[in-house]
Formats: C-alpha cells, structure tokens, sequence
C-alpha cells in the first residue's frame, strides 16, 4: 500500500511539472517576437475582416491567461487543435502521432546499441581492471566522449553514406530492412556518446561491486566466473547503469533534434524546429507536453526498475510514501 501511495505521489508531482512546462512554453511563444498572424495569413493581403477572422478562429484576440486556458481545456481532451502553419495546417495530435513515431524508432535503435555494446564493454573493462581490455575500452569511450553527436553525424555521413555508400544519406525508406539502413547512421551518431557515457558508469559500477566482500566468498566458494558475474556482479551494478541509461534516453530525445535534421528524417525534432520558426503555438505547446511526458513517464520506469531491482529503495519509497 505504501508502494502505491509513493507512485500516486510521483504521478501527481509529474501532472504538476507537465502543467508548469505547459504554462512556461506558452508564455515563452506568447512573449516571443513575431505574430502567429503573418503566418496565417500567408500571400493573403491583410484586410481587417480577415485579420478579424483569424483572431477570432484561433483565440487570438483573447487576453494571454483566457487563451492559455482555453487550450488547457482542449489539451484535457486530447484536443491540440490544428496547425497554424499554412505547410501542414493538419490536427496537431496526429501530425505528432506520425512524426513521434520515426524518433521512437530511432530512440529504440539508440538504446539497443547503447545497452547491447555499453554495458558488456563496460562489465568488461571494470573485471579486468588495468588489463589491456581496460585500457582498451577506456581508450574507445574517452575517444567516443569527446565527439559531439552533430559533429559524429557529419562524420558519418560523410564516410560511410557519401564515400563509401554503405548507407543512405537521408530519408527514412520503405519497409523494415529498408528502414533499418536509414537509421543506423542516426543511432550511430547518438549511441556514440550515450555508450561511452553508460561504459564509464558500467566500469565504476562493477569495480564497486568486484571489490566487495561477497564477490571474494563466492570465489572462495568455487563458484563460476559466468556465475560470479550473473548472480553478484550484475545484478549489484545493475541500479546506477539502470539509472544512467534512463538519463540517456532524455538526452537522446534532446540531441536526436540537432541528428534528424543533418539526416532529413521527419522526426520529432524537424517538426519542433520547423514549428518554432513558424511560430506554430499550437505545435510547440503540444510537442512541448509529449517531450515533457517521455521525460515523466522515463523517470517513472527508471524508478519502478530500481525498486524492482534493490531492496533497499523499497525501504527509502516506504519512508517518502
């Protein structure tokens, strides 16, 4: 019961910092210069009955707090009304739907990598301390570290898409295979960073662990390497590199925007930028609540996985709730 309160506590603290972001986003935009009027108009010339009614249709010609309330009434009902940009002019709900989809699909790639490559080679370096393996892998993640993903995609892009011809250079393609080749530069480009980031904490983490006294009892006990490493090793590190790689995701998102767009992929990210230039209000304030609800919902799954993981923060989530 206690575990249920402290979840009802987090999701309501999330609901708050989900309406304080939405509050700041539109008073940010509506404080921006610039007026989402000129957009609207288009090459239409600006005569009073039009200007009229285009104040009128999109609430503009309301005072800042009617207006904001006006969309957080719609936005309650899933309702984010259209586009105010004459290049889409589309239900904002759905043209979100069909970019979120692309920087998901990304942000998946990205956490396979990450996880499949940074955790082993971290595991690795971390049993093996100052063995060629060590050096080895924390000369790759030193080297990964410092290259910006902007600065890896044009790298990529440039070797292995315009040299070399591996892989396209932009676009998402047809089907599955097809999609897969269009994304793996991408994922490159943003696992680069995040792996070296999750082999560091995976390295410190299971040096932490292997200098622990139950790791010398099981050895002295004649138990497997294979099972030193599964049932002690893994487990025990598991809550800082489970907690790290959560952050990474957030981070994901955030510099997948900058990726997608030296890939051309019609993601999140192209969307958002494209929107602001317009000064799109209603598509800035919707993808400003689905980012800030992936960040929640990230932060949600990070904290039931330590739980699930570690005991003892069951004891910490009993005293909070």
């Amino acid at each position: 019961m206690t575990i249920i309160l402290f979840l009802a506590k987090r999701l309501g603290a999330m609901l708050l910092l989900l309406l304080v972001l939405s509050f700041l986003v539109f008073g940010l935009l509506a404080a921006s210069p610039g007026s989402p009027v000129q957009t609207l108009l288009g090459t239409r010339p600006p005569t009073p009955e039009v200007l009229a009614a285009l104040q009128a249709k999109y609430h503009l010609d309301e005072p800042f707090l009617l207006q904001y309330w006006s969309w957080l009434g719609d936005a309650l009902r899933l309702d984010f009304r259209q586009s105010i940009s004459i290049q889409t002019d589309q239900d904002v709900l759905l043209l979100m739907g069909d970019r979120a989809a692309i920087t998901l699909q990304l942000a998946f790639y990205v956490v396979v990598l990450v996880v499949g490559f940074g955790i082993p080679l971290g595991m690795a370096a971390g049993m093996r301390r100052g063995r060629p393996t060590d050096r080895a892998v924390s000369f790759l993640a030193t080297f990964a570290i410092s290259a910006p993903p902007v600065v890896l995609s044009i790298a990529l892009l440039y070797v292995f898409g315009v040299a070399l011809g591996w892989f396209p250079v932009y676009g998402i393609g047809e089907g599955f295979s097809e999609r897969v080749a269009h994304l793996t530069l991408p994922a490159l480009a943003l696992a680069g960073f995040l792996s070296a980031v999750v082999i560091r904490q995976t390295r410190a983490a299971t040096l932490t662990v292997m200098q622990q006294d139950y790791i010398t009892f099981a050895r002295i006990r004649g138990l497997s390497p294979a099972r030193v490493l599964v049932r002690y090793a893994l487990r025990n590190s598991a809550l800082p590199v489970v907690t790290s790689t959560g952050m990474l995701v957030i981070a994901a998102l955030s510099a997948g925007v900058f990726v997608e767009q030296v890939f051309s992929l019609p993601g999140i990210g192209t969307l958002l930028l494209q929107a602001v230039v317009d000064k799109d209000i209603p598509v800035v304030q919707g993808l400003a609540v689905l980012l800030g609800a992936l960040v929640v919902l990230v932060n949600l799954v990070v904290d039931l996985l330590g739980l699930a993981l570690d005991p003892r923060t069951r004891t910490i989530a009993k005293a909070g709730a």
